[in-house]
């Protein structure tokens, strides 16, 4: 990842409020293609309601959105999927009665033939099943059959599923809350190496934690957050974890 060009995601200024609380006041900040950048903070600095803005959940007060240079207005999750924004919440939405595939598609069902009125068409399961797989295959995710549902399969496989459909949609930004959060180390590697995949690929990954071990390993970039106020950025490494530390917690004030 370099810095040139144009960030895949920008922030400017922005401001949100609920009623007397100011949640977040002033942020900035760029993400650029094929970096992952951690967003860190204590409980209430900001995080969930800044992700919740960029996924279209919240608007800004004030402030502006770009998407690739482009001023964009995230009405809704639904147009943030459209502009190539994908968010893993830390609960994963996942249906577990469901398959992967059903989970992938789900609300984004693909039908056929084009040409019939859409009340009309059929759900085409074979191409569904076809795509899915190869997300999987390609993600190098491994699980104990594609016709089980999700309800049946450990912590980690739900994890990389819930990553995995939405590299399915994500054409810019994945955004990850807490991925590895009560995940065993194995699965928890798996899930990093997924990460360190959607990099490759050339998409933007937001992360956000607090496994400080997982930021060193993996982020380009550390924006930590602070009672709604953006208190530092640096690129994390074993000598300035005492830094990222000392800003989240408020000790450099």
């Amino acid at each position: 990842m370099t810095d040139t060009g144009t960030p895949i995601l920008s922030l400017r200024n922005c401001h949100k409020r609920f009623g007397a609380i100011q949640a977040l006041r002033d942020i900035s900040l760029d993400a650029w293609r094929g970096e992952i950048l951690a967003l860190l903070g204590d409980n209430g600095a900001g995080k969930s309601t800044l992700i919740k803005c960029i996924s279209g959940v919240h608007q800004p007060d004030e402030g502006e959105i770009r998407i690739n240079g482009e001023p964009a207005i995230l009405s809704s999750p639904a147009v943030a999927r459209r502009a190539g924004i994908e968010t893993v919440y830390q609960d994963l939405a996942l249906f577990d009665n469901m398959t992967p595939a059903q989970n992938f598609y789900c609300g984004r069902e693909l039908s056929g033939p084009q040409w019939l009125p859409r009340p009309l068409r059929f759900l085409d399961k074979t191409a569904m099943n076809r795509e899915a797989l190869e997300v999987i295959d390609r993600l190098k995710v491994k699980l104990p059959r594609f016709d089980t549902p999700v309800a049946q399969m450990s912590g980690g496989q739900r994890q990389a599923i819930a990553v995995a459909r939405a590299t399915v949609f994500a054409r810019d930004v994945v955004i990850l809350d807490e991925p590895t959060a009560a995940l065993g180390l194995r699965e928890a590697r798996k899930v990093l190496d997924l990460m360190a995949h959607l990099k490759s690929e050339g998409i933007a990954v937001i992360l956000i934690t607090h496994n400080m071990e997982h930021v060193i390993e993996l982020a380009d970039r550390a924006v930590v957050l602070r009672q709604g106020r953006k208190v530092g950025e640096l690129k994390p490494d074993e000598s300035n974890k005492q830094d990222l530390v000392s800003m989240i917690v408020g000790a450099d004030a």
